[in-house]
């Protein structure tokens, strides 16, 4: 095996142990930054930052979660389903949010439906061209 040939099989090998494992740090630093947002939404004076003079990272998940959870105890009465109805309605009426918003709603009743066969069963599908065979 030439030196060449040694140091590229090592250099691939490294960053296929480097790259997802950094792409992955990214998204979920990307996603506590974000939920973090949501501390925004509370009075100055409930911040972490007024009361322990810090900010602590990823009490926003806490919060996205209590709102997430909030939101679902709601839209499950009638009053709730009626509200959700009227708000998809809205938005239906909405050229360009309305393609966005129905895709994203199929894709996420797909992926939480209740009777839990999303995505149970792999299939080999001929791609990305005729005669290469991938998992779907």
């Amino acid at each position: 095996m030439s030196k060449k040939t040694f140091v590229k099989r090592y250099l691939i090998t490294g960053l296929l142990i480097w790259v997802p494992l950094v792409i992955t740090m990214w998204v979920l630093n990307l996603l506590v930054s974000t939920m973090d947002q949501t501390l925004l939404l509370l009075p100055l004076e409930l911040r972490t930052e007024q009361w322990l003079g810090v900010h602590i990272p990823g009490l926003g998940v806490l919060l996205t979660l209590l709102i997430v959870f909030l939101t679902g105890l709601l839209a499950a009465n009638i009053i709730g389903q009626r509200l959700v109805l009227f708000w998809e309605g809205v938005l239906a009426r909405i050229p360009v949010v309305n393609s966005i918003y129905n895709g994203v709603k199929q894709v996420s009743d797909t992926l939480f439906s209740p009777t839990g066969q999303a995505f149970r069963k792999a299939l080999l599908v001929q791609y990305p061209r005729e005669g290469s065979w991938t998992i779907a």
